[in-house]
């Protein structure tokens, strides 16, 4: 048995606790915040509840997947509802798409749009699932350790399309722009620009338009409280307000952790804490990663979050709602090629009391928007309140009603935030992007090839951004720990 100390509470550091205390090791968990989740947590505020990170459960099987290897399923710990229309896009005033609960649902949505593409979007919604079969089920469990692992039968097949990208193939079958914008919409998970991400991602599309969209009652962070709950049932010890300071080194083997000035002894040390921080804990001679190496990074976007209580509810929107009514493109480059705050933002809505009525009181509203941005931006909030403004502004002409005035509160949350809070390089928000060449084996190492018995887990390394890769990622480190304590 051994005793391994985890940095962080979120989804991969909870997964991964989970295995090792399966394997009969001792697992404690240190999370610097008062609450669990990482960037998971939730907010409540004058009877409104808010999940500050992700909002979106995609890709159920994954979830099942994981409390099935601890002989569990999913509704032991949480209720789920499948979402009814799964969202809505908005194109400008009364001018949107609603995308339903099923394929067939959404090709009828896609043919009235543009007359013959629901025969193209089957014919690529077929290789959508044929990429799903092999991506999910089988090459996202691989850790990345050599660039074999993505030399399948399956995957050689398939070759042409990770040279290709999502934006070229969807292009190549579809001219109606705003079925465009719909199907380049689900790579944007992987926090990566449509014309930079492989086509082979078109098993997003599936995860879309397939498996379809769901939410668990109270939110996302009822899925934490479930692996909360497994992890504890498993002998995990979870510890908050533990700020971790150091990582000591001996012989080229981790030693002990710092937690709150406190000399803590561990066997192993699994860090799903922010990748570039954890190696900041390490002397500078340890660290695999250059701050050079770092900087030259494609990351994924931050975010300018609001969480806003309204005094009524809300019309003309679905539980999630996507504002594309301006250029998609332009907005991608102030994020990706020239880093600076967008002219004209899209935005995202969730407004989750539409499906559940515990996150807010009887006849309100709980409406969470959210800004894609570059990381590493100036944020102050003279800023925040400028934009906030802006997207309020189109929210009301687009959707023909009046909000502002129904402010009860508003919270923000930014760049400057996720430094603080998550220790998130240039604040970012979703970590690696999923390009070419930050894909599987090329993205930062799940083992540290310099400091024995120190590994990491999460959304900066194997296998990228997003929930199900978070769960996913805590499964592959837990088998690489194991693996290396028969060794």
């Amino acid at each position: 048995m051994k005793k391994i100390a985890v940095i962080g509470s979120g989804f991969s550091s909870l997964a991964a606790s989970c295995y090792l205390a399966k394997m009969g090791n001792k697992v404690t968990i240190y999370e610097k915040n008062h609450t669990i989740g990482g960037r998971a947590r939730q907010l409540k505020k004058d009877g409104f509840t808010f999940d500050m990170g992700p909002t979106w459960y995609w890709m159920p099987d994954v979830f099942e997947r994981f409390f099935q290897d601890f002989g569990k399923v999913p509704s032991q710990f949480y209720e789920l509802e499948k979402l009814n229309p799964a969202y809505r896009v908005y194109f400008g005033t009364d001018d949107y798409i609603t995308i339903e609960d099923s394929l067939e649902k959404i090709c009828a949505a896609f043919e009235s749009e543009e007359p013959g593409s629901s025969i193209k979007l089957r014919q690529f919604m077929a290789q959508a699932l044929d990429n799903y079969n092999i991506a999910i089920k089988d090459l996202v469990y691989r850790p990345g350790v050599s660039p074999l692992e993505l030399v399948t039968l399956k995957t050689m097949k398939k070759i042409g399309q990770f040279f290709s990208t999502i934006s070229k193939d969807v292009r190549c079958e579809f001219t109606n722009p705003k079925l465009i914008s719909i199907l380049e919409f689900p790579v944007l998970f992987l926090g990566a620009k449509p014309s930079e991400t492989p086509a082979f991602y078109s098993f997003m599309n599936y995860a879309d338009f397939g498996l379809g969209t769901f939410h668990p009652k109270n939110g996302m962070y009822s899925v934490i409280n479930g692996m909360k709950t497994l992890a504890e049932e498993l002998g995990v010890t979870i510890k908050t307000d533990q700020n971790v300071e150091k990582i000591n080194v001996e012989n080229g083997c981790v030693s002990t952790i710092v937690v709150n000035g406190k000399k803590l002894t561990a066997d192993v040390i699994l860090s799903g804490a922010d990748y570039h921080h954890t190696e900041t804990l390490l002397d500078e001679k340890y660290r695999q990663y250059s701050e050079n190496y770092w900087q030259n990074k494609t990351f994924a976007p931050s975010a300018l979050l609001f969480y806003v209580g309204f005094d009524k509810k809300i019309k003309n929107v679905d539980h999630h709602t996507l504002f594309f009514d301006v250029d998609f493109e332009k907005h991608s480059q102030e994020i990706y090629d020239t880093p600076e705050w967008p002219n004209d933002p899209l935005f995202y809505a969730s407004f989750p009391s539409k499906t559940d009525k515990s996150v807010s009181p009887e006849g309100k509203e709980a409406g969470i928007f959210l800004i894609p941005l570059a990381p590493g931006l100036d944020d102050i909030p003279e800023i925040r309140e400028e934009y906030f403004e802006k997207i309020m502004d189109r929210f009301e002409k687009i959707t023909n009603q009046e909000v502002k005035k129904y402010v009860i509160f508003k919270e923000s949350f930014c760049i400057n935030d996720f430094v603080t809070d998550y220790n998130s390089y240039k604040g970012n928000a979703y970590g690696l992007a999923n390009t070419l060449l930050q894909t599987a084996f090329l993205r930062p190492k799940l083992k540290s090839g310099k400091v024995k018995n120190l590994f990491f887990t999460g959304q900066l390394t194997v296998p990228g951004p997003g929930v199900p890769p978070a769960l996913i990622s805590g499964k592959l480190t837990a088998g690489l720990i194991e693996k290396e304590s028969k060794i």
